[in-house]
């Protein structure tokens, strides 16, 4: 048994690799598995095409100059959200954070309560309770206060757990040669907490670019509601045209957050080089 174990601990795992049975059974698994995937996109797809989803003529509808506009329009619009509510969420996460890092308790209870409520709100019911209460003639304001509320709570949990996590020693360094908890804040911690959580940040970023898409509840002219629009209509004598707009739309959303997440990709990787080339510099 103690060999087995020690065996077993070298390996890296806590238990034996599978034997010629175990493994046949998995193959097993795996080909029922894809055959039940198979079968069920057979299924779909074969729904769909009784249905003339996969009509050619259904296409014909994105080639009008006035449907290719309103898509862009609508990209625009969700561009537009996105925009705001990432300038919001980042500004608010900022000052939710320091204010939960705040020696003063008043601030710091009240800051705790709004991150904490706003973290547990659902979104959607955020977004239509500031439509119907304010905003029921600027649906787009709804959408960006509700995303940079939410997404500002959590904005405000990466920084401070960022900040946090910076080595106890340099606030204690910063304080011994005399500088102000502000200096200290601004000048040593929130720096490296930024430079180490950035690559969450901008994740949290693709969330909210994703949740952009609930703008349709409110008739906000987003690419989902541009999208829904041209599905729920029957452009010509082949019907609605709701797989050709799933195809169309659904890329864009993709793409977009592809890009995003690129981009935090490309910040980790540089400052993971930055930080080997101080070290070496170091050594």
């Amino acid at each position: 048994m103690s060999k087995l174990f020690t065996r077993s601990t070298t390996a890296g795992v806590l238990f034996d690799a599978p034997g010629p049975r175990a493994r046949a059974r998995n193959r097993i698994f795996g080909v029922l598995s894809l055959l039940g995937i198979a079968g069920l996109l057979w299924y779909v797809v074969d729904a769909l095409d009784a249905n003339g989803q996969f009509d050619p003529e259904l296409w014909d509808a994105f080639q009008y100059t006035t449907i290719q506009q309103r898509i862009v329009d609508g990209l625009v619009s969700t561009l537009e959200a996105f925009g705001l509510a990432a300038v919001f969420s980042l500004v608010l996460g900022a000052l939710l954070a320091a204010g939960q890092l705040s020696e003063h308790k008043p601030v710091r209870w009240v800051c705790v309560s709004v991150v904490q409520f706003f973290r547990a709100m659902p979104l959607l019911i955020l977004i239509v309770a500031l439509y119907y209460a304010f905003f029921a003639k600027e649906p787009m304001w709804a959408l960006v206060l509700g995303l940079s509320l939410y997404n500002g709570s959590v904005q405000a949990e990466i920084i401070r757990s960022g900040v946090n996590a910076v080595p106890r020693g340099q606030g204690e360094a910063a304080y011994a040669l005399g500088m102000r908890k502000t200096q200290v804040m601004t000048g040593i911690l929130v720096p490296q907490a930024v430079r180490s959580m950035l690559p969450t940040m901008i994740g949290q970023l693709v969330v909210t670019l994703k949740d952009t898409s609930l703008g349709f509840i409110i008739t906000y002219h987003e690419l989902l509601f541009v999208g829904k629009a041209i599905a729920t209509q029957p452009l010509n004598s082949a019907g609605f045209p709701y797989i050709p707009v799933v195809l169309v739309i659904g890329p864009v959303y993709i793409a977009m957050c592809l890009l995003l997440t690129a981009l935090a990709r490309w910040i980790e990787a540089r400052g993971r080089r930055g930080a080997n080339r101080r070290t070496s510099a170091a050594a």
